[in-house]
């Protein structure tokens, strides 16, 4: 019997980025981790999945909520996790990337998650390591578990992506969360607008389908999701931002901008935060607007939805 063609689920050996994924692969990994959400909420585990499986967590930059919920999530699915720790590897003594890749290979690990202070780096260990390579953020081009993380809170709360207005507010420029979200959401149908001073929003970035405002009461204009980002000052090269008091004037999300947005718009953030920097307390406390604690419990089921994804390889919906 002739089925016609078959349809990806998910094509790619690894995660590299979000640019380039099909619509249909993101939904996948969406419906899988919205699998994974009602299951972690019963108190249940699915241990089995990954059990003879290795998962090293190779992190070049600090982290919390990544690195931690990579591990809780390799640690529920039943893999093997090991935390690489930079600071007393042998790359801070004079070992190259490459040099690394060969250490892994040999160590035989299955899944590997990478967090880089180098835009490219998850991409070249991909091409020299055995292991399905996840990244994990890398310098700043883009750090897709944490865009697809971003769209299951906005699927779950709004019912939808296509067609939603999400406000991307402040430093643009140096943010690997606001490409990958800006990537995902477009494809999803979604309008994504950019709200910053224009020294923090990086050259040519409308063409990638973004709008671009320079204030915030234009930017959040009839939003439906107002996405937070935090100001990068360790990739700054000094004199973006005069002072965060006046930064957080003009751009720092309070009760009084949020109201240009609508009445039940959503507020979010990648953390870390600063505090009274670009959001203030009130507004990131709201039980009513802000899902920013939400946003900590999605990560853990979408990285447990692409951890299952790339242990049993790329595969097709027949």
């Amino acid at each position: 019997m002739n089925r016609g063609p078959t349809k990806l689920a998910y094509a790619h050996r690894h995660l590299l980025a979000i640019e380039g994924l099909e619509p249909a692969e993101i939904a996948h990994l969406l419906d899988l981790a919205e699998s994974y959400v009602l299951l972690n909420r019963s108190g249940q585990t699915a241990r089995d999945l990954l059990r003879g499986k290795t998962l090293i967590n190779l992190f070049f930059e600090d982290s919390t909520r990544t690195r931690t919920s990579f591990e809780l999530a390799g640690k529920r699915l039943g893999a093997d996790v090991i935390n690489m720790s930079v600071a007393t590897s042998s790359v801070n003594k004079g070992e190259t990337l490459l040099d690394t890749a060969a250490t892994l290979n040999a160590m035989q690990c299955d899944l590997l998650a990478v967090r880089h202070a180098q835009s490219g780096a998850p991409s070249l260990l991909a091409q020299k390591v055995g292991a399905a390579v996840i990244n994990a953020g890398d310098g700043m081009h883009e750090h897709p578990t944490q865009a697809l993380l971003d769209a299951l809170t906005i699927r779950r709360r709004k019912g939808r992506l296509e067609g939603l207005n999400v406000a991307i507010c402040g430093d643009i420029a140096h943010s690997r969360v606001a490409r990958s979200n800006i990537h995902l959401l477009t494809a999803m149908g979604g309008h994504v607008r950019l709200v910053g001073p224009p020294n923090l929003l990086p050259a040519g970035i409308e063409e990638l389908g973004a709008a671009v405002f320079h204030d915030m009461k234009s930017g959040l204009a009839e939003a439906d999701i107002v996405m937070m980002l935090r100001l990068q000052r360790e990739r700054m090269t000094g004199g973006e931002v005069p002072s965060a008091r006046e930064f957080f004037r003009f751009f720092g999300l309070d009760s009084e901008k949020l109201a240009y947005a609508r009445p039940d718009a959503l507020v979010m953030h990648p953390g870390p935060m600063n505090r009274g920097v670009e959001i203030e307390s009130r507004v990131a406390d709201d039980p009513e607007r802000s899902v920013i604690g939400e946003q900590v419990e999605m990560g853990v089921a979408v990285r447990m939805a692409v951890l299952d994804t790339l242990a049993r390889g790329p595969r097709r919906n027949i």
